[in-house]
């Protein structure tokens, strides 16, 4: 059996990339592709208790960096040796909505910690499970910030503790998906965001079946 193919959704805060990928997961059906959707932090039930901590500030106490970035990388070990792995075994696709590359960029590169000891840890808890495909969708901290407003208010939810970081740490966010994706050029595309919905779907598409259908 022919194994899945794996593709993961990146980008800052308010990019769009869960409606993108709930878009992608569709027209991989419509071409009778078989998909498994990931969110992360969560995925798992494990996951989704770390994804409770890591958004949510239900304690007084801060988390350090060292602490997010194990607390990520523990929901993810879960999640691929649960979900993500079996599925790419049995042949079937998937379609992250986010994976390590976040936490290279956020913890690593915003948040300072070495870039080395966070490759080590993605080594250890990925093992060699890594996308085929990463479409980075790129969009400037101020519009992210206007769009997660307007979801906030239809919604009636509120920021998460990451989206609450000032906006120095936002625009390092955006210039480390940015310096990725110049350091990989064969496996991550990068997407304006900025684009209407309709637009991004096409250009997200155009990727898919350039890298992956060829």
């Amino acid at each position: 059996m022919r194994r899945g193919r794996f593709i993961s959704i990146e980008g800052p805060d308010g990019a769009g990339k869960s409606t993108q990928a709930r878009r992608l997961i569709a027209r991989l059906e419509r071409r009778g592709v078989s998909v498994v959707a990931t969110r992360e932090p969560g995925g798992t039930e494990a996951g989704e208790a770390i994804r409770r901590i890591l958004q949510h500030e239900e304690f007084r106490e801060p988390l350090c960096a060292e602490a997010e970035l194990l607390l990520f990388s523990a929901s993810r070990a879960q999640l691929v040796r649960r979900v993500i792995s079996p599925a790419l075994e049995a042949g079937i696709w998937v379609v992250a909505d986010r994976f390590a590359d976040s936490t290279t960029v956020y913890q690593g590169i915003a948040r300072g910690l070495d870039l080395e000891a966070v490759a080590a840890v993605h080594r250890f808890a990925v093992d060699r499970v890594w996308p085929d495909l990463t479409l980075i969708l790129d969009i400037a901290p101020e519009e992210g910030r206007r769009r997660r407003a307007q979801r906030e208010r239809e919604t009636g939810g509120g920021p998460d503790r990451m989206e609450r970081e000032r906006t120095e740490f936002h625009e390092q966010v955006r210039a480390g998906y940015l310096e990725l994706a110049r350091r990989e050029p064969a496996r991550c595309r990068v997407i304006s965001a900025a684009a209407p919905e309709d637009e991004v779907e096409a250009a997200v598409w155009f990727e898919v079946e350039r890298v992956l259908f060829a």
